[in-house]
This record gives C-alpha cells, structure tokens and sequence, in this order.
C-alpha cells in the first residue's frame, strides 16, 4: 500500500510503498478514502520538540479518518465488511482504574493512532474493533473525516451547561469555530470569539458568534459592552493555547465562572491566582473525547440538525488529492486556513 512515512527522526514525509495491515484477534482493516490534517501531523512532519519528545520513528502518521471495512478479524462483533467508518484515535488499556470504572478517555498507558502506532495516512489502517465507529446516518466522507476533532469540539463545548449562559471562545482554529457552532446548536444565549487572523474572525461569525474581537487591536471587555453584559462571562472555552488567552479569559468571567480548556501551550505562562480563587472559578482540562458518550453526541446532532451539519461542514477549507500531500501540509501549515482533508482514493 502507499502511506506517508516518517522513517526516521527528522523532517519530512516520503510517499512510499508499506506492508499491508492485517486484521488480528479484535481488530478490523479499513480502506481509508479520506484523511484529515491536524495540528499534531504539523508537529511530526516538522519533527519539532514536542514530536521528537513524544514520538518514536519509524512511523505512518495521521488519526483523522473516514474508510471502508475491508477485512474484519476473529472475535469482531457489530461491524461487518462494508461499513463506512471514522474512529477514535485512542487506544487505552482496558484495566487500569479509569477503564475499569467506564472513564476511558483518562486511560493512564492510553495509545495514540498515528503517535504511537501506525495511523490513517495510508491506503489501509487496522484498527481494534473497540474503536471503531460505525456511520449509519448519512455522512460524507469529508465530513467523516473530521469527527475526531468535531469530537473535541463536542466534548470542549458540552462539558459544561451552555442554555441560555454568555460564552467565550479564545482561539478560532478549526476546533474552535465548530465549538462555536456546537454552543449555538445547544443554547448558548451570546458567544464571543478571539483571534488575531481576520479570515478565522470572520469564519467565526458565519458560525454562530455575535461578536467577534482582534484581540491584537481590541478588548474583550468591549465586546461585552456592546452585547449589554454586565457580569462576565458564565462559559469560556480556551481553545488557543496561547499564553496571553487563558488569563484574559480569566479577567472576563463572571463570579463562579467555568472554562474548559482544550488548548495546549507551547510554553509556560503567568495567571492571576488570587482572582481565580476569590472569583471561584473553574477550569477544567478537556483531552479528546469521552468514550463514546461524545461520539454519541455528535452523531445525533448532525443527524437531526441540517444547520449544525452545513456549519461544521463549512470548516473544511480544501479536499486535496493524496498524491498532493505536500500542498495539502502547506495550506494546513498556512494561518487562516480551515481544515484541510487528503483524499486517498486520488494517488
């Protein structure tokens, strides 16, 4: 099969012929049609810090992914040869407390597609059946390709009660504009957006935002002026992980305020610890999916909900052949852009 390919510690990809996965006890392989390009396949192919850290080569990257089941292994149960697919990109462990108790997305010996093991930028993938998540409504291939990030969008904007509360959203990337879509969809009375790109700012409101703020230029306490807030906001989703985002958000919440926090920064930074303790708020780490309440969550909103349907689709900037790769990394590195999705039927 072809797959993108990182054989050693450095740099780059190669476009290369691989061995053909095989289905073991439990597990199934795909056809992938489609693949998405996030964040971390940036850090991997720059071989940056953080990937020479976290990742051992040799390995095919990539996690984002919508196939076709072409082989199902011995013990398989509920998936058949056929069924159009995504998946979580997790792979835990089973036994430790967290699994045991049904938290499974806080496995501690937890196992990342793409990171650890050989990912979605190929022809083939296998994958523990466990994992796998079966579309049975109508969904597109591009569309299935980006459930996984849809997935931190849910889990980031669902954690906390958002009917009718004023929400602030730090960081308008891919994950955070369908966060903002996702707080529209389930109540939020107004959302607020920052960035510093004026493309992802005016993404934002097509998404569902009321007012969006160039924190380069412009306060966020401006933007609560001009919506008639007087206490702060009740939500804040920090989706950025710049250092200036989180303690700005913390200046602008209300008494009792709750964040969810799903960006993570590239370097230390200061917050105001006395405000955060006399303002009692709380902040809350959000790391993927919840397993599968999330799945559970997306899947039935896109299926009832057209609207939330043609806004997440909207994130998807370009469908690039796979043979195109290196364009589709270049647009995906470029600021501004929405999501970029490699098509593997096209090599």
């Amino acid at each position: 099969m072809k797959a993108l390919f990182k054989s050693s510690p450095r740099a780059g990809l190669e476009l290369v012929d691989r061995p053909d996965p095989v289905a073991g006890t439990g597990e199934v392989v795909i056809r992938v049609l489609r693949t998405g390009i996030c964040g971390t396949d940036l850090h991997i192919h720059r071989w940056d810090d953080w990937a020479a850290s976290a990742i051992d080569t040799p390995l095919i990257p990539g996690h984002e992914f919508y196939g076709e089941v072409v082989e199902v292994g011995p013990l398989v149960h509920d998936i058949a040869v056929g069924d159009r697919v995504s998946g979580e990109g997790h792979i835990v462990c089973g036994t430790c407390r967290n699994c045991r108790a049904g938290r499974r997305q806080m496995c501690i010996r937890t196992i990342g597609l793409g990171l650890q093991r050989d990912g979605a930028f190929a022809e083939y993938l296998s994958l523990p059946a466990t994992n796998v998540w079966v579309h049975h409504e109508d969904v597109t291939p591009e569309l299935g390709a980006i459930f996984d990030p849809l997935g931190n969008a849910v889990h980031t904007a669902l954690t906390y009660r958002v009917v009718g509360e004023d929400v602030l959203v730090t960081g308008c990337g891919p994950i955070g504009l369908m966060s903002i879509a996702v707080a529209r969809h389930a109540g939020a009375r107004y959302i607020v957006a920052t960035d510093v790109s004026a493309p992802r700012l005016e993404m934002a409101g097509l998404m569902g935002a009321d007012e969006v703020v160039d924190v380069k230029q412009h306060d966020i306490h401006e933007a609560q002026t001009a919506l008639g807030m007087r206490e702060g906001f009740d939500i804040g989703f920090e989706m950025s992980g710049a250092p200036t985002a989180l303690p700005a958000m913390i200046d602008n919440m209300k008494h009792g305020g709750q964040i969810a926090m799903l960006g993570l920064p590239s370097m230390g930074f200061d917050i105001d610890w006395g405000k955060l303790v006399t303002h009692m708020l709380t902040i809350k780490g959000i790391y993927g999916r919840e397993m599968f309440e999330t799945w559970n969550a997306m899947g039935a909103m896109l299926h009832t909900s057209a609207t939330l349907r043609d806004a997440i689709t909207r994130v998807i900037a370009d469908c690039i052949p796979a043979r195109d790769w290196q364009r589709g990394f270049a647009a995906a590195e470029a600021a501004g852009t929405g999501k970029i999705i490699l098509d593997w039927t096209e090599l």
